[in-house]
């Protein structure tokens, strides 16, 4: 991506507003800080000042609890999540929100901790944007000149695969090569069953991976709320130089949207991919990925300092963020990318005007592909049976 004049323009106009409060850049909070950012199914922010104030949430505001911990020479700390209550929470010294990732700081027990949420929405990839996988990284290093043992544990509650806490899902082990994984999902699997607004999705398949450690759960059947996928993977002894681990979620929505009454992919299953082709390659693809979406923040957070300043990248950073979470990537009969964007509560539209247009101006800026890939849908409906009057489809 090239250095690019003109970018003042391409973020919402809510980004105005907020800067003009003079909203400082060393102390920016964004009001939900984006976790897993990838479309509308698979969307949970942290809606607090700290990762541990209270629990996560669909970007609806449901519950969609992810929890994690860390034990430190046999002490164990809450990162995420007000649960376990007894335990206390490790100090959180940092935030940031940048395009493809969300970074935490902590600090406790002589380490320094360090929680990457990485979401690898590169522009001009289509296959990646489409992924709905998010990658969680803790690195971890000794502060205090000597040595810790380190160990980490990540937790997902079941209500990721349903619309409400109180549906059933099956909880299961599988193994993808080197990959240790877990696998929920809703028991009854009513595939695009549901529309409107304030729902989530309960078909398809959550699945929590890692070569790195183990895996555990609530295995069989029960109510959402009540089982969860556990990953646990220990560090080792931790000094002065950082150690890293990695594990990924992802969501297989084996069918994304019904459309003129056929039920599309997802654009990544568009070439006869399953559940573990997505995993084996995302887990292949983590270094590469990893630096390509580090490059990526970097050159695009240093265009938008010299555009209008910290508090226009810091906003527009996430801004970035939110459109693309906004969106669902599927295939058409030649597959061809389209993309659907969802609404906040209104009448449970999705694909209107008044959400694309918006958006338009950052993905016309990164490739004429992604602003084509949610025009031609709202075309094909303007001109189809469906919509019999002269003008255009209102917002």
């Amino acid at each position: 991506m090239k250095s690019r004049h003109k970018i003042t323009n391409i973020f919402v106009t809510g980004i105005v507003w907020v800067a003009a409060m003079g909203v400082r850049a060393d102390t920016l909070r964004p009001p939900a800080v984006p976790l897993v950012a990838c479309d509308p199914y698979f969307s949970i922010w942290s809606p607090a000042d700290r990762l541990t104030d209270t629990d996560t949430v669909h970007w609806t505001g449901k519950p969609h609890r992810l929890r994690s911990a860390v034990t430190i020479d046999g002490r164990t700390w809450r990162v995420m999540g007000r649960e376990p209550a007894e335990l206390p929470a490790l100090n959180q010294d940092g935030l940031q929100v940048l395009p493809t990732r969300t970074v935490y700081d902590f600090s406790g027990g002589g380490v320094a901790l360090r929680l990457t949420f990485i979401t690898p929405a590169l522009p001009e990839d289509v296959d990646l944007l489409s992924r709905p996988v998010t990658y969680v990284t803790y690195e971890a290093r000794s502060t205090d000149a000597g040595t810790h043992d380190v160990s980490i544990r990540f937790r997902a509650s079941g209500e990721l695969a349903v619309n409400q806490g109180t549906q059933e899902v099956a909880v299961e082990r599988e193994r993808f090569g080197k990959l240790e994984t877990i696998k929920i999902g809703s028991t009854a699997q009513p595939v695009l069953k549901k529309s409107g607004d304030d729902i989530r999705i309960d078909w398809g398949y959550l699945y929590l991976a890692t070569p790195h450690g183990t895996v555990s759960g609530d295995m069989g059947t029960g109510q959402g709320a009540q089982r969860w996928g556990q990953v646990e993977v220990d560090l080792g002894t931790v000094g002065a130089e950082p150690v890293a681990r990695w594990l990924l979620l992802a969501y297989d929505d084996l069918y994304s949207i019904q459309y003129f009454m056929k039920n599309l992919r997802p654009y990544w299953r568009r070439n006869g991919w399953e559940a573990a082709d997505l995993l084996k390659a995302s887990a292949a693809e983590f270094d590469a990925l990893q630096t390509r979406c580090a490059a990526f923040d970097r050159e695009l957070m240093d265009d938008l300092r010299r555009s209008g300043g910290a508090n226009y990248a810091n906003l527009a950073a996430l801004a970035y963020r939110q459109c693309f979470a906004a969106g669902k990537f599927v295939a058409d009969e030649n597959g061809q990318p389209l993309q659907f964007c969802k609404e906040n509560h209104s009448n449970g539209c999705i694909g209107t005007a008044d959400v694309f247009y918006p958006m338009s101006p950052q993905f016309l800026l990164f490739g004429p592909t992604l602003a084509k890939s949610f025009l031609v849908p709202f075309m094909n409906y303007a001109a189809s049976e469906h919509w019999p009057w002269p003008f255009a489809p209102p917002p």
